[in-house]
């Protein structure tokens, strides 16, 4: 994997086998991280060749009312530490799931201003449906110093969307259920959505019948509703987590600028001073 060769944003399976398996797979691994975020009991018994299991609850703060908001900078660095990151690492990141905490990975990586990743389209469930090489012992790698910075570029707080909700450049992508969106259920102290935000929930970017693949046609479906590639995309859920898909999703269909807002409904909808449509 050399510059010239960067991996796509969207691995598929077969490519990735072939490059476990490929002359230069020694060298080839000491650049790539594997991240498994599914249940630790599916990894104790199949997962990647290679990969290291991460708990999705590493990646968010976990206090109440906003658990799904970026955790503090120490805990980053302890979880990059651990992983033995240097910077120069390209990361492969899967879940069990669809893409939700295989996302917020992601998201994850832009905050702290890394842009070597990939995700691996289907994640578990392609790789075993579909036959690849499969492992069961536990993966981990040296650790090492590591010491980062934010990128608040790809974070959007509420002080940032009370300020551009009236800006025709920015949309808001509502991961959400229809259920959650309209009001009906309420998960916060307010129910609603976020004035002018559109509603698309994370699973209809999904293809079930393609081992839950991105689906190939979503753009079609998304510029039907108005969230468009030409716009700066706000994503957001209950707590970033299905969004992290769609954030995932908006970047691999080259998005203008695509953020996150960490703190999401679980945030909004129980502030004061937010307006709820």
């Amino acid at each position: 994997m050399t510059e010239n060769n960067k991996l796509p944003l969207v691995l598929e399976p077969d490519v990735l086998e072939s490059l476990l398996a490929s002359e230069d797979s020694a060298s080839l691994k000491e650049r790539l991280i594997i991240i498994d975020l599914c249940n630790p009991q599916l990894y104790r018994q199949v997962h990647v060749p290679g990969a290291i299991n991460v708990q999705p609850h590493l990646l968010v703060a976990g206090t109440q009312p906003a658990r799904g908001k970026l955790p503090a900078l120490s805990q980053l660095e302890s979880l990059f530490s651990d992983l033995g990151f240097t910077g120069e690492e390209h990361f492969i990141v899967y879940d069990d799931e669809g893409g939700g905490w295989a996302g917020r990975f992601i998201w994850t990586l832009d905050v702290i201003g890394h842009r070597k990743y990939s995700y691996l389209n289907g994640g578990i469930h392609a790789w075993l449906k579909e036959g690849h090489p499969r492992e069961s012992r536990a993966n981990e790698r040296t650790s090492t110093a590591c010491s980062l910075t934010i990128d608040d570029s790809v974070i959007a707080s509420s002080d940032f969307i009370l300020e551009t909700l009236d800006n025709p450049e920015f949309t808001i992508w509502d991961a959400r259920s229809p259920e959650e969106y309209s009001g009906e259920k309420v998960m916060a102290q307010k129910a609603g959505h976020i004035p002018g935000a559109i509603n698309f929930e994370w699973t209809r970017a999904m293809d079930p019948q393609k081992n839950y693949r991105i689906k190939e046609d979503v753009v079609s479906e998304l510029d039907a509703l108005g969230i468009r590639r030409d716009k700066e995309i706000i994503t957001h859920c209950q707590a970033h987590h299905r969004s992290g898909f769609t954030y995932l999703v908006a970047k691999a269909l080259g998005f203008k600028h695509v953020r996150a807002y960490d703190g999401s409904w679980s945030e909004w909808g129980n502030l004061p001073h937010t307006p709820v449509a």
